[in-house]
């Protein structure tokens, strides 16, 4: 059985999503949130209906994208129990799950290229959260949610 990963975006992020979601197909379950086209469309609904996914168990992690990956990152963050992550490199992906287990990472599509985009989700992918001294900051954070 495959793993599940839910994607969505923005007009500004659909030609990644749709790049990377075409991509991550052969090996994962892809859940495709939207948007469905370039045409317009506001980050702030596509990216909240999308981690309400999160949040209800539907998918354990989502990859959000947005043209610079800031509007989805500032909306995915506003929800308790997201912890998204906007990452610009693997080092960044990496540490996004090995310190705070990141549950969506973020990407911007007019940001990053496809080669560079996929190694990024990659890493997000592949590392395990760290836990220790880690899982108690983390519930740190919950506290002031």
């Amino acid at each position: 059985m495959k793993e599940k990963i839910g994607i969505a975006s923005d007009h500004g992020g659909f030609a990644l999503k749709e790049f990377l979601r075409k991509s991550l197909e052969e090996t994962y379950e892809i859940v495709d949130y939207g948007t469905k086209s370039e045409e317009s469309v506001d980050y702030p609904t596509i990216i909240g209906e999308a981690c309400r996914k999160v949040l209800s168990g539907e998918v354990p992690r989502l990859i959000a994208l947005c043209g610079t990956g800031i509007g989805a990152s500032i909306a995915a963050n506003r929800f308790k129990g997201i912890r998204a992550a906007l990452c610009h490199d693997e080092f960044t992906a990496e540490m996004s799950k090995r310190h705070n287990n990141a549950n969506v990472l973020v990407l911007g599509g007019r940001v990053l290229g496809t080669d560079l985009a996929q190694r990024i989700v990659k890493k997000w992918i592949e590392t395990e959260f760290e836990g220790g001294r880690h899982q108690k900051r983390l519930g740190l954070i919950e506290e002031q949610s």
